[in-house]
């Protein structure tokens, strides 16, 4: 069995936001929040959000959590939910299950903060919605002030991975708020 997973990993993982979330066809907007979890019993819970005005199935939580993965784990499930009435009852909005190997042991560090998008799926498989985060590995994080091997910016022979934003935590720079589309491109490639 070939995987990238061989340790426990403690990841900070930070639910941004979901769009065009739908409950019964209208737009989902009030007490909605999002349950992750990494292939265990544990799970971590967003706060409720939107207030029932015209976010058009928008909502934004901007919530960090550190999520303890266990070796055995493949991946990470994004739960998202609404309280659907004042006695407290639960719908299920929609599902997305992410992969691990899509964020670490690829051409972007571990240690770089990366912001992924996945589209959500509710329990007829359904496409219902997008939900926003942003993930890095904290056990893979380079020690303060030191670069390790590359950056997370295309330099030092790693790639710059067009359509995948990603901040290095050692560095920011005001023109990385580019808006890019595509797939993978060598940083050397003259296009």
């Amino acid at each position: 069995m070939d995987s990238i997973q061989t340790k426990p990993r403690t990841l900070e993982l930070t639910v941004l936001s979901a769009e065009n979330l739908r409950v019964n066809g209208k737009p989902a907007t009030k007490n909605v929040f999002v349950v992750v979890r990494a292939e265990s019993l544990t799970a971590h819970t967003t706060s409720c959000k939107g207030n029932g005005s015209n976010s058009n199935g928008f909502v934004s939580w901007n919530e960090k959590f550190v999520v303890e993965v266990a070796a055995h784990a493949r991946s990470i499930a994004f739960e998202v939910k609404c309280k659907t009435s004042p006695t407290g009852s639960v719908r299920d909005v929609g599902v997305a299950r992410v992969a691990l190997s899509d964020f670490l042991g690829t051409v972007v560090p571990d240690h770089c903060l990366q912001f992924l998008c996945y589209r959500l799926r509710d329990w007829d498989g359904l496409k219902n919605g997008v939900i926003n985060f942003s993930v890095r590995d904290l056990a893979a994080a380079p020690p303060l002030g030191k670069v390790v091997g590359g950056g997370c910016d295309g330099f030092h022979g790693f790639p710059e991975v067009v359509g995948v934003k990603s901040e290095c935590c050692s560095s920011s720079s005001a023109s990385d708020n580019a808006v890019v589309t595509g797939i993978p491109v060598w940083w050397r490639n003259n296009i």
